[in-house]
């Protein structure tokens, strides 16, 4: 059973390199208990491409959420910025 929900949604743009790539992760349990780290990336507006990783426990998985998740910080991804609305 999962303690904690892992996600994590990051994007890299760089428009002098016409740069706009997004990268995706999960944390899942599939229907047979295992646990799932599910992966995405690709061009921003596109669904991408997909990984999925099983694992027997759940610290297996989170120790790779948490590796890939410092590759892509060291690599310039970043969260998503919220564009914010004028107050009326």
């Amino acid at each position: 059973m999962m303690i904690q929900p892992y996600q994590l949604y990051v994007e890299r743009i760089d428009a002098a390199k016409n740069m706009a790539r997004f990268y995706a992760m999960q944390i899942s349990v599939s229907l047979f208990g295992e646990t799932c780290l599910t992966r995405r990336w690709g061009r921003i507006g596109t669904s991408g491409q997909m990984m999925i990783h099983h694992f027997g426990r759940e610290e297996e998985a989170v120790r790779l959420f948490l590796d890939l998740t410092r590759q892509k910080r060291a690599r310039g991804y970043r969260p998503r910025a919220i564009a914010q609305r004028p107050l009326s």
